[in-house]
């Protein structure tokens, strides 16, 4: 029984970890990426992919939700660009 417990308090977390949290897409200029970066901690670190446009690159990372209208200010000042906004259903830590 402890096991079937264990199991349903594990599920659980991870469906509450994801409420209190946004995961985001963004289109940054190379040149800012370490700013941006330094915003966007994530769950250990942002994912980072290249773009056909050289002096680009996508972002990827997890933002709570308490700081997200601020951080993404700050990622505008930035230069960010083509930010998506999409709910977590759930997150496994």
């Amino acid at each position: 029984k402890q096991e079937i417990l264990d199991k349903l308090l594990f599920r659980i977390h991870a469906i509450k970890a994801a409420k209190s949290n946004k995961y985001i897409l963004l289109n940054a200029p190379k040149k800012n990426l370490d700013n941006i970066i330094k915003l966007l901690p994530g769950m250990k670190s942002p994912s980072v992919l290249p773009l056909a446009d050289g002096e680009w690159v996508s972002v990827h990372s997890v933002v709570k939700e308490n700081e997200f209208w601020d951080i993404i200010d700050k990622l505008q000042e930035q230069g960010a660009q083509g930010i998506l906004v999409v709910p977590i259903e759930k997150m496994i830590l």
